[in-house]
């Protein structure tokens, strides 16, 4: 199914060509609820299709194409209001320092994006995820690059989406679908692509990463690559309620088989008695969580590989050893190892790289100071958890420098809780530094149409000539900063 070097220009032309369709708010939000209604419409096809591929189940399929619906519905409510625009207007004034002229700023789409869908979440992160519904919310059309382990499925949602584009008589080109690798670096290249997202492995993105920025005009490139999401547990925390922590620690390295980009990859557990307590409950736990399928054999392959490797490394344990299940399926299991093994630069700098998969590394620290040095070694995460006592999380002791240290880190910084879950809610912001994403925005969320944006500013432009989002008399009736003062 590998597109044809046509066949990508053709699907490119065809989204830039589509970009006039997109310029009316009211039909861009009218068009994301009714892809949403459609999707709905075709919900038991789809999670037949999506679970023959990717062996999910259709329980979790079910619930990720509500996510999917919803964050569709969530984005036409942000278009509908509008201050996604964010609409700034300053008249002259002839008495400040310098003289301010008349200047009136908003964000305009950037053009086609192209989107690379993920393999652990083929509604909510593929065809019709976050990326395609906040570059539509944008105003730009979408040009997919499926991913391999789901074709099938992304020609079945790209249909549904551009019969709901139809509806509105919006050309279908505004979602284009592709397959193969090579098109998607041609993808990457075509010189009308004005943006691109990301959601996958640290090489491949980067890849394209470096491709984007290799252009004749380099463009932004919003990339998803791999994260650790540290846990901190305090001693005081694994004294209180090591049991508990040890179990929820169990339920969120395995959910989804270890596949979540937000799986919790490295723990630093103190190494006293409250910590063996904590690693009894986690082996309890995890020893009674059955045997996984990983999305496809490479995966698998990758899984297995990299649990042996960890494992030979000096002073690394297996209280539950993950690695092959049966010919298709994978054990989860974890790893422990004094964390002065990674505190310092060595050959142990392997348990600090991400294993996809239904595998965490406890690091046992004897002292505080042992436990901040492993975290100053860290790469960017999209989260940072830390399990701190009832009297750390009221204030007393060290909860506000953990999380003072943790918040360098990481985009999403949790106290007691599990990072697995995603929210797609106003406040969410799902990225982080370099490699956890490789911008500073969020792919989840209200604030993720920002990534298809850019502001423009109009100096001294007769009214006439002015788009209406930029009038005094505001006849779009859109939240916006006039003369200094907040509208709503």
């Amino acid at each position: 199914m590998e597109a044809t070097t046509q066949e990508v220009d053709d699907a490119v032309r065809a989204a830039h060509a589509a970009r006039p369709a997109l310029a009316d708010r009211a039909v861009r939000a009218a068009f994301l609820r009714t892809a949403a209604d459609h999707l709905e419409g075709a919900r038991e096809q789809l999670v037949e299709a999506a679970d023959a591929e990717s062996a999910l189940g259709p329980v979790r399929l079910t619930g990720e194409l509500a996510r999917t619906c919803y964050q569709l519905r969530a984005f036409a409510d942000i278009v509908d209001e509008g201050a996604f625009l964010d609409v700034i207007i300053n008249h002259p004034d002839d008495t400040a320092t310098p003289p301010v002229p008349d200047l009136r700023r908003y964000k305009v789409p950037l053009g086609v994006v192209a989107v690379y869908s993920a393999s652990n979440f083929p509604f909510a992160f593929s065809v019709a995820g976050g990326d395609t519904a906040s570059a539509l919310a944008a105003g730009c059309p979408v040009v997919v690059k499926a991913h391999p382990d789901h074709p099938a499925l992304s020609e079945l949602v790209a249909a549904v989406l551009r019969r709901a584009a139809a509806r509105h008589d919006v050309p279908e080109g505004v979602i284009g679908l592709l397959h193969g690798f090579q098109a998607g670096v041609d993808l990457v290249k075509h010189p009308l692509i004005a943006a691109a997202g990301f959601t996958g492995s640290v090489r491949g993105g980067r890849a394209l990463f470096d491709a984007a920025a290799a252009r004749p005009v380099p463009i932004p490139f919003h990339g998803e690559l791999g994260s650790l999401n540290p846990v901190v547990v305090t001693e005081a925390a694994a004294a209180e309620r090591a049991e508990a922590i040890g179990a929820g620690l169990a339920g969120s390295m395995t959910l989804g088989v270890g596949q979540f980009c937000v799986k919790p990859g490295l723990v630093l557990a103190p190494a006293g008695a409250a910590g063996d307590r904590l690693v009894k409950s986690l082996t309890d736990a995890v020893s009674d969580t059955d045997a996984g399928v990983l999305l496809d054999h490479r995966m698998r392959d990758n899984f297995i590989a990299g649990v042996a490797e960890r494992a030979e490394l000096p002073e690394v344990e297996t209280p539950v050893t993950p690695g092959a299940g049966s010919e298709h399926t994978v054990s989860p299991g974890f790893l422990t190892v004094p964390a002065h093994r990674l505190a310092t630069e060595g050959e142990h700098d392997l348990l600090l790289e991400e294993c996809f998969g239904p595998l965490t590394v406890v690091a046992r620290y004897e002292d505080e100071s042992e436990a901040s040095a492993v975290l100053s070694r860290l790469p960017g995460n999209l989260t940072a958890t830390v399990q701190l006592s009832t009297e750390e999380a009221a204030g007393e002791g060290r909860g506000a420098e953990i999380l003072a240290e943790l918040t360098p880190l990481a985009g999403r910084v949790l106290v007691n809780g599990w990072p697995t879950g995603v929210a797609v809610a106003p406040a969410q912001h799902h990225g982080g530094p370099y490699p956890a994403t490789t911008s500073t925005s969020t792919s989840v969320g209200g604030t993720a149409v920002e990534r298809w944006l850019r502001p423009v500013a109009y100096q001294n432009a007769p009214e006439a000539l002015l788009p209406p989002e930029l009038r005094d008399d505001n006849p779009l009736g859109l939240p916006r900063r006039f003369d200094g003062r907040l509208e709503r």
